[in-house]
């Protein structure tokens, strides 16, 4: 059923424009994002959009290829000595941040240590770490506890929370707060001063950027060739409005067009649209387990019972054919630690009757239950929607409260009790990459106060991560990622919803892009 009509008559007719405008036309990419971006700091905030504003203000240390190969980016290059557990990282020569200041190790050092306390990856290699240093300007040294050959995959993963490198003077900044001065070294500026909040986000090309010299341009890796010399971000949150903008030349690049949508934008001869995120998409349904209900693994543990993932990815992708999958578990299929391992309680017939008795039998006393869903984000809010659905025909007491994107972002990170400001439940999606390994994976940590929104306490999920970072077979390692997957339907961190792949639409005349998330560099007009 479509959940959107658009009137299209008229909507491709074009205006003639002066010779000036379509020169400047030609300098300037305007793009059409998923959502404002309510929170700029990449550190503080795990969602997608702010992750992509980060890779067009902050470089990173490496880079990470579509075969999830690392590279050196800000670095030259790495030693390794003592058996692996000393690393000195040297940082190549001219770097240089949006204040012309020059990045120094130091600059690095604190950097880094901010981003480990939010990123599950960066908190694993700090507990291997005895000491972060800087002793030169261009040396970032590690000395470890015990060898960690996964160092400058931690580093330089693709995805949230990637490490931004910025001054020292705001990586000082705790990391439960948000730095607000957007000062990177990356191939483009931040511009405050032409931000309207809800409306337009606009970034400059870094004229002091230094692309690195070596490697073929792939995902996050290789030089970044920048070709324009203004990106526009132009915040539409209406799907039909999107449309007709890309229809009439007005856009360049809408991130994400409504599934219900995408015949009209292959239909018009301007447009292509296709996948940029190639590892997928998959939905996240987070329960808040420091409150009741879903501090009961046994209410948890029921919802399986009732979850249906046709029917979230069908409130997305509606009828398309082929883009969505079934059969989801904690990991991505196509990805080297996905197994089947716990997946039959998805494949039996779903029995709703079954989960409520079940929910009931485990104590539920009538507790509301506080969804939180974007209305200004519509696949999400679809998915919200589905979902306060199946709680209700398990027997839960819903409040589903509609807000913006924005404000579901800021209320996540809250601990108070839901009636007091919290929240029981959010929805969300994590590409394919970040669900890749146990390393990146930050939804499957169970580690309390110190994990994820949600802030699960699952001992056994934490011992075979440990387990699978200190294997160093890949069968064991598929082993072990085939037992936390088995755990994680024991422990339920969260619900996985299924996989949808997400076609993103641009002018014809735009060549030269890259896969694996929106990135803005090496893509010019042909």
């Amino acid at each position: 059923m479509k959940r959107r009509t658009f009137l299209g008559a008229g909507a491709s007719a074009t205006l003639a424009r002066p010779a000036l405008v379509r020169a400047e036309t030609q300098s300037v990419l305007r793009f059409i994002p998923q959502a404002d971006v309510t929170v700029l700091d990449p550190v503080w905030s795990s969602v997608y959009v702010t992750r992509n504003h980060g890779y067009l203000v902050f470089d990173t240390l490496y880079g990470q290829d579509s075969h999830f190969r690392v590279r050196p980016q800000m670095v030259a290059g790495h030693t390794t000595e003592q058996d692996g557990r000393l690393w000195r990282l040297t940082l190549r020569d001219g770097l240089r941040f949006h204040d012309n200041t020059p990045v120094l190790a130091r600059d690095c050092v604190a950097s880094i240590l901010r981003w480990s306390k939010r990123d599950a990856f960066g908190q694993t290699l700090m507990l291997m770490t005895d000491e972060l240093s800087a002793p030169d300007d261009r040396t970032i040294q590690f000395r470890l506890k015990q060898p960690f050959p996964l160092l400058p995959e931690a580093l330089g993963k693709i995805g949230i929370n990637m490490l931004p490198i910025m001054p020292e003077r705001l990586a000082k900044t705790d990391p439960f707060k948000q730095v607000t001065e957007m000062v990177g070294s990356g191939p483009f500026r931040f511009l405050a001063d032409e931000r309207v909040v809800g409306s337009r986000v606009v970034y400059e090309r870094f004229a002091g950027y230094r692309p690195c010299e070596d490697g073929t341009p792939d995902w996050t890796a290789g030089p970044k060739q920048v070709h324009f010399d203004r990106v526009v971000w132009n915040v539409i949150p209406d799907g039909a409005t999107a449309a007709a903008a890309m229809q009439r030349g007005e856009a360049d690049w809408w991130e994400q067009p409504l599934f219900d949508l995408l015949p009209l934008m292959k239909r018009a001869p301007d447009l292509k649209t296709f996948v940029v995120e190639v590892t997928g998409n998959i939905g996240l349904l987070r329960m808040n387990q420091l409150f009741p209900p879903f501090n009961n693994p046994a209410i948890r543990r029921a919802l399986l019972m009732a979850l249906d993932q046709s029917e979230f990815m069908a409130a997305v992708v509606g009828d398309t054919p082929g883009a969505s999958r079934t059969g989801i578990g904690y990991f991505a299929p196509g990805t080297p630690m996905a197994s089947d391992a716990g997946l039959a309680v998805l494949s039996k017939p779903r029995d709703v009757a079954g989960a409520k008795r079940a929910i009931e039998a485990a104590g539920y006393k009538g507790e509301k239950v506080v969804v939180m869903t974007p209305s200004d984000y519509p696949r999400i809010d679809a998915l919200c929607n589905v979902a306060a659905d199946m709680f209700r025909h398990c027997g839960l007491n819903v409040d589903l409260q509609a807000m913006d994107w924005g404000s579901v972002i800021r209320r996540r990170a809250s601990k108070a009790p839901p009636d007091k400001g919290g929240w029981n439940v959010f929805i969300t999606t994590f590409t394919g990459a970040d669900m890749s390994s146990p390393a990146s994976n930050l939804a499957l940590r169970g580690n309390g106060g110190s994990a994820w929104f949600g802030w699960p306490d699952a001992p056994k999920l934490e011992q075979l991560r440990d387990q699978w970072l200190a294997a160093t077979d890949p069968a064991e390692q598929k082993r072990i990622a085939a037992s936390i997957q088995a755990q994680a339907f024991v422990d339920v961190p969260f619900l996985p919803l299924g996989q949808f792949f997400q076609p993103t639409t641009q002018n014809r005349s735009l060549t030269g892009g890259l896969t694996g998330m929106p990135l803005f560099w090496n893509i010019r007009r042909a």
